[in-house]
């Protein structure tokens, strides 16, 4: 039987130097570089700090090293 699961949407993106903080309507996660993705690990904190939240709330872009994820996986490595 198919369920409908509602998209993991964002309503804020914060950078620091040790993780990604993504804000939703169920809370608030902290996700360390390293879990991101490698491209984000190796990144300056300069670069992660430029990120993007898509007007949608959906995803995220890294426009100085070309990196695109979606906010859901990202929060489900939380849970």
């Amino acid at each position: 039987m198919p369920t409908n699961i509602a998209p993991v949407l964002a309503t804020e993106i914060q950078t620091t130097p040790v993780c990604l903080m993504i804000v939703t309507g169920t809370g608030r996660f902290e996700i360390p570089w390293e879990e991101c993705s490698q491209r984000l690990a190796r990144a300056s904190d300069f670069e992660r700090s430029r990120a993007e939240l898509s007007p949608s709330g959906y995803g995220i872009h890294w426009p100085l090293i070309d990196e695109d994820l979606a906010v859901g996986p990202l929060v489900a490595t939380c849970r």
